[in-house]
């Protein structure tokens, strides 16, 4: 498998290189040279295979031979353990629940997939791993669980203060080990401009060996096309040929491995773009006016971006044809009070709880509907993340029925461990080079 950088296609790296690099120098994000097409017949025949057969399936198409098959396929087997069931609501309404693992976010399947493969190639001797990421809420705790007690590798969580919920902070400040967490003075986008200013800086290059653990990394991107892949098996299971998927999007990395399976050959009709209003890409979308603002925090807080990393990646794919794009991808923005009254509608028609990003998914799908009364496709709307971890947002009546897993319960006696900082670039690299 080969690589560009998505500022330079001349440019030729190998999978293990951006796996380990995260970012090329010239601050593109690293995309496949081919998205090959898979095989007809194994879509045609979809419905027969595993998760992990499907997972080794399409990993394997997209990895040629960095990656040895018995290798790649215990790799899968050890990273994606956890089902991804898409849960029928009506006979055409489906939640893909994406919060089965360790973690209880979608994040789970991006982070442990990139983590193996992390610590496949690293050998037996070399420089310590330095791993840099900034979280908006799950990519934190995903990461840490991921990476927690991974030899040769020491990850650095860097969070905004105060727009995490107490879940998402306790999976982010209680490991210990190889994990530290920052608690920043700022913003998810402040988080995320540190990291993205560490990897450009030479004196930290040359001190540490830096990579990401964001969905800027390609690893994390890979391993999310193979649950688009494993509900289009399910629903076909089910006799649907024709889906939509409603994304919860933030940085838009969720989407973005949606897309990249619609290149491989995954026949979707439609995809969503659901935000809060933190809505760059559905402003664009409506104007062709490509504005980032600062993000705004809301109730979904793990899709507040205000500046989405990987709507360049999305764009590539597109070849930067707008219009190709936009008959692909339709986006909808939601506010908080939409939000909750999205909260309530599910609750009232399916006695399903869903947490905020799932039921701005939610809208999105039923607002789609509206603007297209003749598509009678079957509608997936993703549930990114368990509503245990949003405890403050729900209404009495709903918060009730919320079953806490035992893993939440374990955190909760374990002491925070965080270092603060502002949102300067030299008070956060002053920190790293204290080792």
């Amino acid at each position: 498998m080969k690589l560009y950088s998505t500022n330079n296609k001349d440019l030729r790296v190998s999978f293990k290189e951006a796996v380990f690099n995260s970012m090329p120098q010239d601050k593109g994000l690293y995309m496949p040279v081919e998205i090959p097409q898979l095989d007809p017949a194994f879509i045609e025949n979809i419905e027969q295979y595993t998760l992990p057969e499907i997972a080794y399936q399409v990993a394997s198409a997209l990895l040629k031979d960095e990656i040895p098959a018995d290798d790649l396929q215990s790799l899968i087997a050890d990273a994606i353990n956890f089902e991804a069931p898409a849960v029928k609501l009506d006979d055409k309404t489906f939640v893909l629940e994406l919060f089965h693992g360790p973690s209880l976010a979608f994040k789970d399947f991006g982070a442990r997939f990139m983590s193996r493969v992390m610590a496949y190639f690293l050998k037996d001797g070399e420089q310590l791993l330095d791993v840099l990421v900034a979280t908006s809420g799950d990519t934190g705790g995903a990461v840490a669980l991921g990476f927690l007690g991974v030899p040769n590798t020491r990850v650095t969580i860097l969070y905004p203060e105060g727009k995490v919920s107490p879940i998402q902070e306790l999976q982010l400040t209680t490991n210990g080990e190889n994990i530290r967490a920052i608690e920043v003075k700022g913003t998810f986008d402040d988080c995320q401009a540190l990291v993205k200013q560490a990897f450009a800086d030479a004196e930290l290059n040359a001190r540490f060996r830096l990579t990401s653990a964001n969905s800027i990394n390609i690893s994390r991107l890979i391993p999310q096309t193979f649950y688009y892949f494993n509900t289009y098996a399910q629903l076909k299971k089910q006799g649907h040929n024709a889906v939509v998927f409603s994304v919860p999007s933030g940085n838009f990395g969720n989407i973005g491995a949606g897309l990249l399976a619609y290149k491989l050959g995954l026949p979707v009709k439609q995809f969503i773009a659901a935000t809060n209003v933190n809505d760059t890409v559905p402003r664009f979308l409506a104007t062709g006016n490509y504005e980032t603002k600062p993000s705004t925090q809301t109730y979904s807080n793990a899709m507040d971006v205000g500046a989405p990393s990987n709507w360049v990646r999305i764009m590539d794919l597109f070849n930067q044809d707008v219009e190709a794009l936009k008959k692909v991808v339709t986006a909808y923005r939601f506010t908080d009070e939409e939000t909750l009254a999205g909260i309530k509608a599910i609750d009232n028609q399916f006695n399903y709880v869903a947490c905020p990003h799932t039921a701005i998914a939610y809208l999105a799908v039923e607002k789609y509907r509206q603007e297209n009364p003749t598509d009678e496709s079957a509608a997936v709307f993703l549930s990114t993340a368990h509503a245990c971890k949003f405890p403050d947002i729900f209404p009495a009546d709903i918060a009730v029925k919320i079953e806490i897993p035992e893993q939440v319960t374990a955190l909760e006696s374990k002491p925070k461990q965080a270092d603060q900082l502002g949102v300067d670039f030299e008070g956060f690299k002053a920190y790293l080079l204290k080792g």
